[in-house]
């Protein structure tokens, strides 16, 4: 999958937004702490869409056109996740990334690949 990914690093994507900030994850009961979506038209490994964390936005969306800098590779499991953030941010430490999505990543061993 991660070659996959890697395709997307630097690029603008649109990406949807299924499960918006401070949602309830509907089998495992957490909360999203961040938007959590996915790009449309793609197919991972999983045979699902190419899923995405949005960074540095606040208010729940619906959809959201970012950059992605960076990508959640989980070293335990064939999902990588891509880091969207909005254009005119591009700086996040990969410490700063982690914490963020760490709310879900936790269960995983994940590292952050740029």
């Amino acid at each position: 999958m991660l070659k996959i990914a890697k395709d997307f690093l630097g690029k603008t994507v649109i990406i949807k937004i299924d499960r918006p900030i401070n949602s309830k994850h509907p089998k495992h009961g957490f909360i999203y702490e961040v938007n959590y979506g996915f790009v449309p038209n793609t197919k991972a490994p999983d045979g699902e869409e190419i899923d995405a964390y949005l960074l540095c936005v606040s208010e729940p969306v619906e959809e959201f056109t970012g950059e992605c800098i960076a990508i959640i590779h989980r070293k335990d499991d064939d999902d990588d996740k891509l880091v969207i953030v909005p254009e005119n941010l591009k700086e996040m430490s990969d410490e700063e990334i982690l914490k963020a999505v760490k709310f879900q990543e936790k269960w995983f061993d994940s590292i952050v690949t740029r």
